[in-house]
């Protein structure tokens, strides 16, 4: 990653010409200043000096000890991203306010990764909220520490099981006077113990779901009132009775208090609204607790705090050297004259959060592309490659996604799911093709090399010479390469990444097994793969000095050497690797002609390609112009776009499916 992200140009400049004009006073000692001071003044001895030095060492350290950490281990966190990603891209860092308190809302995708790629991508020293349960966790709650996390109790790390089983039931005019004119949702329990076993503010979460409801009324042991949520989505009316969880009542004040004096004082504040990690291709329903600190530090503190949503935009999120795009998407300011119906309490206090709310999360869809399924996601890059008629830059691509997305949206709402044939019908073949390259292993943009191989064959003599080097050219190099990385890759890498490929899966079982939101638990494997591999790779290392020590005649300086020379040749074994998958898959086409069958596949699909490409820049050239803005517009307000898509997700659809599977 560069370093500008860390630091500006100017001082990433300043610093590295301070380190080498440090290292040549060291190395000349005939300009070395301190032993230039000793020469001239033979009764100070050099203990003398140290000694001093020594002590304003700790007296910095002391006084300066959150920022320091904060930095280093920001320098870490970079070092890590840099061996787990191959690339991170940034889109709208402009939009980040230079000063001032800001609060970052980001999407959840990724567990801990997400926290460590907002930090490393912004400029601003960021304070996060953690889970209480995460910062308990060794090495998780160590680091967390260090950057000066505020840790929260969440009502789900101690859910119990309720007694009995419950069947709601809807209630409406008498209790929603009764209640501060809240709307209600009746519970009829049967076998349980609601006098016991529940109190006020507590909320119950129906089995299968994720969203927890407040009690507001205990009328009897099988009788009890909770709110309604007013969102059809986040409440589930059965015939039968279920099961239920009890989620206990946690006061957030003095969370709350150390937040809004962080935010008094000028800082910045790091944010899930959606409470927890998951691996869906939509945002969770947001969590009230942003807008409460939001109206909190305007009504204490007078401070209209901009909230910046965060898009955290992964490509094989949970696998090594995978890629992410994050996106800074513009600031959303709350209204001060909201601040009065804050205040009154009661509905107007939620009706207030609740704009807030879905403010906040028309913010945050801006900077995601958000579909039904992973399968829809695939389906839309697939046409976003298609469709471009040349390289675009990172946020032209995010931009194209999104207007593919919203795209579908708005025509699964005028269609009520009902899409048109012309579409369905190429629907199809694009997952066909999708299935084909997986088949053949190969990727799309490799297909357009394939036309251009065929072309090759009718070149005159002497380019067809340079053609024909290609294959002796990738095989040399990918032998080449494997060679280098081999020996650091088999002893400091591989024993390591097999250890934590295992250990990450047994801990997704686990994380899914206790969640009500995750699909396949891929969200948090990458997370305990890092995690595993800070605790054991300089466990390896050591054993490997020790090995070292015992069995060879290495001396000090040598055996030195060789253990801080092991973090260089496993970076080094990582960058082999890498280059070798790619080489790799270079040749992959080339050996997939070995075969006639596949041989006459490969020939076919630039020309399937093609008619694709041209079928669906048709397509869009007849539908484009009834989507309005998202077809014509070149500069986009997504917000406004998504409040025309909303409710889609009730519309009935056929899911995207692959073929033959």
């Amino acid at each position: 990653m560069a370093a500008n992200r860390m630091m500006s140009d100017i001082d990433y400049t300043r610093t590295q010409l301070a380190v080498f004009f440090v290292i040549l006073l060291l190395a000349v000692d005939s300009i070395n200043p301190v032993k230039m001071f000793l020469h001239v003044f033979p009764q100070v001895q050099p203990w003398h000096i140290a000694s001093i030095s020594i002590i304003v060492i700790i007296y910095v350290f002391i006084s300066e000890l959150k920022p320091i950490l904060y930095f280093t281990t920001k320098v870490f966190f970079h070092y890590i991203l840099s061996i787990f990603f191959r690339d991170v891209q940034i889109v709208g860092r402009d939009n980040i306010p230079t000063h001032g308190p800001v609060i970052f809302t980001s999407n959840h995708a990724n567990q801990f990764i997400d926290s460590l790629v907002v930090m490393c991508t912004c400029q601003r020293t960021l304070s996060y909220i953690v889970a209480e349960k995460s910062w308990n966790r060794n090495i998780i709650g160590h680091l967390a520490w260090a950057i000066g996390a505020v840790p929260v109790r969440r009502a789900q790390d101690s859910a119990v099981a309720g007694t009995g089983t419950i069947t709601l039931i809807k209630e409406e005019s008498e209790m929603e006077q009764e209640i501060e004119e809240i709307p209600v949702i009746k519970v009829q329990g049967n076998g349980t113990c609601f006098l016991s076993d529940l109190n006020l503010a507590d909320k119950i979460r129906l089995s299968g779901s994720s969203h927890g409801l407040k009690v507001t009324k205990i009328e009897s042991d099988e009788i009890l009132y909770v709110r309604d949520p007013e969102e059809p989505a986040l409440v589930s009316y059965t015939d039968s009775p279920v099961t239920f969880d009890i989620l206990r009542h946690v006061d957030h004040k003095v969370v709350f208090e150390k937040v809004l004096d962080k935010l008094a004082s000028g800082g910045t504040l790091g944010i899930f609204p959606e409470g927890g990690s998951h691996d869906r291709t939509d945002l969770l329903p947001l969590k009230v607790g942003v807008a409460l600190i939001a109206y909190s530090a305007l009504d204490k503190d007078g401070l209209a705090i901009p909230i910046v949503p965060v898009g955290l935009n992964y490509f094989r999120a949970h696998r090594f050297r995978g890629r992410v795009i994050v996106e800074y998407g513009s600031p959303s300011y709350l209204d001060p004259s909201t601040l009065g119906a804050y205040q009154a309490g009661g509905s107007e206090r939620r009706k207030a959060c609740n704009d807030l709310i879905k403010r906040i999360e028309d913010g945050m869809r801006s900077v995601i592309v958000s579909v039904p399924d992973y399968e829809t996601l695939q389906l839309i890059h697939t046409a976003r490659r298609l469709y471009q008629r040349r390289e675009y830059t990172v946020s032209e691509k995010q931009d194209i996604n999104r207007r593919f997305a919203e795209g579908y949206k708005q025509l699964l709402l005028r269609t009520d799911g009902n899409l048109p044939k012309e579409w369905l019908s190429l629907r199809d073949r694009m997952i066909a093709y999708q299935k084909e390259l997986s088949d053949l292993g190969i990727r799309d943009y490799q297909v357009s090399g394939l036309d251009r191989e065929l072309q090759d064959r009718e070149l005159p003599d002497a380019d067809s010479v340079l053609r024909d080097m290609r294959l002796p050219y990738r095989l040399a190099h990918l032998i080449v390469v494997c060679g280098l990385g081999l020996l650091p890759t088999a002893l400091m890498n591989l024993p390591i990444g097999l250890l934590a490929r295992l250990y990450a899966n047994s801990r997704r079982k686990k994380a899914l097994a206790n969640s009500k939101v995750k699909i396949k638990g891929y969200d948090v494997m990458l997370s305990e793969k890092v995690v595993f591999c800070i605790a054991m790779v300089p466990s390896l290392w050591c054993l490997y000095g020790l090995l070292l020590f015992f069995f060879t005649d290495f001396d000090g300086p040598a055996l030195t050497l060789s253990i801080f020379s092991m973090p260089v040749f496993s970076f080094m074994g990582i960058m082999a690797a890498e280059a070798g998958v790619i080489d790799a898959k270079a040749l992959r086409p080339y050996l997939m002609r070995i075969f006639p069958s596949n041989r006459r596949r490969l020939a076919t699909l630039p020309a399937v390609r093609k008619d694709l490409q041209n079928n669906l820049r048709k397509l869009i050239k007849q539908v484009g112009p009834t989507l309005g803005r998202v077809y014509s517009e070149k500069t986009i307000d997504w917000k406004m776009i998504q409040e025309q898509s909303k409710g889609w997700e009730e519309v009935p659809h056929t899911p995207v499916t692959k073929k033959n599977e």
